[in-house]
């Protein structure tokens, strides 16, 4: 097991990667702040792991709370249907929730405890590949909205993130090539070491070798941890974790949320922002090449959705999370292993690439 550590002072945490640590008890139950637990999940999730953390759990008072599986689910709806069992059960501050699952689940879960009562404390176990790399490490919580994803939430940290890498052997290929595109962000815009050693190591990562994901994973987290340790609120480094998010999440709006996996809609994000950079003389040709070869290699998709132009990617990107002062800022590559944000991405510009696109 691999530990490091997110250092927010009073609210720092541990991060701790591993196989099989969901047979670990003792692991777990040194974040619990009382004997009282509620477990969230989702259905599928719960087929699979609920009987594993039952057992770490026993003599534990632990309630279940099963969600359907979905994005469309990481709503309002979602989120009161839990407060309404949190109340009905009378649970309190010193009850722990538990996170076992994606991203919807961890976000979801994550908010909840922002809320209720005004905080009480919450653990990520996060079980597919996304969520151990980026959706379970620096405390964005938040529900989507017709109108816009994430729009609601707070920052909230956990207790602690558990990663057990081995639930990823149980992860469709589908869903574990979207978590390849959050993976490959990190490279593009944080370490072009990284970057290199994904392209070398893609086959044994492809064939999900144990030792080769605890090392992807746990470089991930580093590379996140730093990041949110310096700019934890994002008013500026962290920002640049968002590549490929302000044309993907208006991807995932126009398609309806749940039709586009979040990571192939930042797969196709991301060559976006590389073709901006291109075409702003930011990028080589060859270096957009290396990163569309990547993503390719896992079978995401790099171009945007048939029908899918100008007016429709502008429509949703307005009401992204980086507009100030009604422009749309965007995280721009300037090569591989780093990038800005910026405003400073022609009308003319967009309108060309993203109706050529569709």
């Amino acid at each position: 097991m691999n530990t490091l550590q997110v250092e927010l002072g009073e609210r720092s945490y541990p991060i701790h990667i591993g196989a099989n640590l969901l047979h670990q008890p003792d692991l777990l139950r040194q974040y619990l702040k009382t004997d009282k637990v509620v477990v969230i999940t989702n259905q599928v999730v719960d087929v699979l792991y609920a009987a594993l953390l039952r057992d770490m759990l026993d003599g534990v008072s632990v309630e279940f709370v099963v969600l359907p599986d979905g994005e469309q689910y990481k709503s309002l709806a979602s989120f009161e249907s839990i407060i309404s069992h949190l109340l009905e059960i009378q649970a309190a501050r010193d009850t722990t929730l538990i996170a076992l699952g994606g991203g919807v689940v961890g976000d979801l879960t994550g908010f909840v405890a922002a809320c209720y009562q005004r905080g009480i404390p919450f653990i990520q176990m996060p079980t597919t590949l996304l969520s151990q790399v980026d959706s379970s490490v620096g405390g964005k919580t938040a529900v989507n909205h017709p109108l816009g994803k994430n729009m609601i939430g707070a920052f909230y940290q956990p207790r602690a993130v558990i990663i057990d890498t081995m639930t990823l052997c149980s992860l469709p290929k589908r869903e574990f090539a979207a978590g390849m595109a959050e993976v490959i962000k990190y490279g593009v815009i944080y370490d072009d070491s990284f970057f290199r050693w994904l392209e070398e190591n893609q086959q044994g990562l492809k064939g999900k070798n144990q030792a080769l994901l605890q090392q992807m994973i746990h470089r991930c987290c580093e590379i996140k941890a730093d990041i949110v340790a310096k700019d934890e609120k994002e008013h500026g480094l962290r920002a640049l974790l968002n590549l490929g998010h302000t044309f993907g999440h208006a991807i995932e709006a126009e398609q309806g949320y749940g039709n586009w996996l979040h990571g192939e809609a930042v797969a196709t994000g991301i060559v976006l922002a590389c073709e901006v950079a291109q075409r702003k003389e930011w990028m080589t040709e060859s270096e957009v090449w290396r990163v569309k070869t990547l993503l390719g290699a896992f079978e995401l998709p790099l171009t945007a959705p048939t029908g899918m132009g100008y007016e429709q990617f502008v429509r949703h990107m307005k009401h992204d999370k980086k507009v100030q002062d009604s422009r749309i800022r965007f995280v721009i590559p300037t090569g591989i292993g780093s990038a800005v944000v910026t405003d400073e991405v022609e009308e003319a510009l967009l309108k060309d690439l993203l109706n050529a696109s569709s």
